[in-house]
């Protein structure tokens, strides 16, 4: 459980958690883990996501994951941010590294967290938002699917 303090966010940040969020609630909706991602360029959007791996039935279709993937080739990520509703998992926070993102903004990290030092140890810049709703709809999809969020993060 994280004990960060909620950090003001900016509005473009504020509007791709929002959207990364909007996100994760398609995917639980979808019957999936509702996990949520934007990558953005500055205040413009290069792709959203969402966790897939129910509906996909692929493993590694995580929300940063299938992110990454809906964006496409990029000549570079060094200028981009990554915004995710829950704190990435090892996989995702590896690809993030991989890739040289610079800079991720989190929505929720006290249902799950753990990998921001090993982000923040490699340079990146992490932004904890502990975002209510982010927070909310997680609690909600554990309560609700402890199974399914075992098999998730490989807990199962």
């Amino acid at each position: 459980m994280s004990t960060e303090c909620a950090v003001l966010l900016s509005d473009v940040d504020t509007q791709f958690l929002a959207m990364a969020f909007d996100e994760a609630q398609a995917g639980f909706d979808q019957g999936g883990c509702p996990i949520g991602s934007v990558l953005a360029e500055g205040d413009v959007i290069v792709a959203r996501g969402r966790n897939q791996r129910v509906q996909r039935g692929d493993p590694i279709a995580h929300g940063e994951m299938d992110c990454l993937r809906n964006a496409g080739r990029q000549p570079t990520y060094r200028n981009k941010t990554l915004y995710t509703s829950l704190s990435p998992c090892m996989m995702c926070a590896g690809t993030i590294v991989q890739f040289g993102i610079p800079r991720v903004v989190i929505g929720d990290n006290v249902n799950f967290g753990g990998n921001e030092s090993f982000l923040r140890e490699r340079g990146v810049e992490v932004v904890v938002a502990n975002d209510p709703n982010c927070i909310a709809l997680m609690k909600r999809f554990i309560d609700e699917n402890p199974a399914l969020w075992a098999e998730d993060i490989a807990d199962a």
